[in-house]
């Protein structure tokens, strides 16, 4: 009796155990998606900087971008987000299984370890691969990777227009999202007034660069969202985990209870066994 006692006390022990790092990890991936919709916010206003400088640079020229990024043509490319680390429940395989027809392996651009280790068990292999940074801040220099590379393809004539698809927030509910990145989409730009400004440099060469500062701060944005969408799912996975101990515990307590007071109740029986054997005598 005394050996089972020490068992189920030392199960009771490791649950406890297990449950501080749930809620350690339940702590964390909360205050990561948090800080990460905030930064979202901080993207928002600068690429709406950067729309009102190409809409002001472009003046009359914008309806002509905007025909052309309205063009479906050529070949699509595929930026991807997926989960970088376990524990976040089917969050890479509803990405995934998301794509359908349009994966191509050889046009994939695919960011995330968990994203890749499921990927590959289906037999995709990307053509260009990156690891999700562990905090915020650095989704950045990401973004910045991600753009390099998409240029690169895009001189080497491997794809000529890309979308990006990642997990977002509807009415509060994560989503699947797919937006367009490359042509740009010039028809939410609003146009400028007044005259074209003065420019120092061809307006070909400053389009060029807006152009590539304003894809860095989409993929930012969508970086950010899918970075706050999987530790959203963490968080839940990390709840559901949470209420589980809670009940193994409330099982094992009880369990204990049942078997001290069968402990106590074989105690007494044997000191009454031992009266009435010191009566008898």
């Amino acid at each position: 009796m005394t050996e089972r006692l020490a068992e189920i006390s030392a199960r009771i022990a490791g649950v406890q155990q297990l449950g501080a790092v749930v809620k350690a990890m339940k702590g964390i991936a909360a205050g990561r998606a948090r800080v990460a919709r905030a930064q979202v916010h901080a993207v928002d206003g600068y690429a709406a900087t950067i729309a009102r400088a190409m809409a002001q640079a472009l003046g009359p020229d914008i309806s002509t971008m905007h025909a052309a990024s309205n063009a479906d043509y050529g070949r699509l490319g595929l930026l991807v987000f997926c989960a970088e680390q376990g524990f976040a429940g089917a969050f890479t395989e509803r990405v995934i299984d998301s794509v359908g027809v349009d994966l191509d392996p050889d046009r994939l651009f695919l960011i995330g370890t968990r994203g890749l280790s499921i990927a590959a068990a289906r037999g995709i292999l990307p053509a260009w691969t990156a690891a999700m940074p562990s905090h915020s801040l650095g989704i950045p220099k990401l973004a910045d990777r991600i753009t390099k590379a998409i240029f690169e393809m895009v001189g080497k004539e491997r794809i000529d227009r890309l979308d990006v698809i990642f997990t977002g927030a509807d009415a509060g509910h994560p989503a699947i999202m797919r937006q367009s990145l490359f042509p740009i989409d010039t028809s939410h730009f609003q146009p400028a007034r007044g005259e074209r400004p003065l420019m120092q440099i061809p307006l070909e060469g400053l389009i060029d660069s807006l152009g590539r500062e304003y894809l860095h701060a989409l993929i930012c944005k969508a970086a950010l969202h899918a970075f706050a969408a999987e530790n959203q799912a963490r968080m839940e996975a990390m709840s559901a985990a949470a209420h589980q101990i809670e009940r193994e515990l409330d099982t094992f307590q009880a369990l204990l209870r049942q078997v001290r007071q069968g402990e106590i109740t074989a105690e007494i029986m044997e000191l009454g066994t031992g009266a009435e054997s010191a009566v008898d005598m």
